[in-house]
């Protein structure tokens, strides 16, 4: 009898905003048995994704991409995309030497909870009417507004 493979079901996403954007990848689930059945799994989770960013979307388009799937949402002014793979497991440093690998579903990855900067002061009048020699303003006159926030 041949040992069964255990497949990784991997989803690799854009997270953050600006410059603290970038990439995470997580194994969402491991699937014993052959590649298709696996494949299979990927896709019906490709299905039911639903992506943190945008929160509202134009346009999903869910693409098949050779051991995976691509996720691309547009929104109103960029496209978002969440890349689903499948890989054969071939180690897993936390999986015990007697019972094989692990097949466990790792627990969900913490949400990214990005900080607001503190509210800047509204400027006084007087700085909102300094102006320069050619007479444009030194401060923009929205600045410190609190619903531009």
């Amino acid at each position: 009898m041949s040992p069964v493979t255990t497949w990784g079901l991997v989803v690799e996403t854009t997270v953050g905003a600006a410059e603290r954007k970038h990439t995470e990848a997580t194994v969402v689930a491991h699937v014993e048995g052959s590649r298709e059945e696996a494949l299979a799994e990927l896709e019906r989770r490709a299905r039911a994704h639903v992506p943190t960013h945008p929160f509202n979307h134009k346009r999903r388009r869910l693409l098949r991409d050779g051991d995976g799937f691509l996720l691309v949402v547009d929104g109103a002014w960029r496209s978002y995309l969440t890349r689903f793979t499948v890989a054969e497991l071939l180690e897993d440093s936390a999986a015990s030497r007697e019972s094989g690998p692990a097949v466990a579903d790792p627990p969900a990855p913490e949400p990214v909870v990005e900080e607001s900067p503190p509210p800047r002061p509204r400027p006084t009048p007087e700085q909102l009417a300094e102006r320069d020699e050619d007479g444009v303003p030194v401060l923009p006159a929205w600045l410190g507004r609190p619903d531009l926030r």
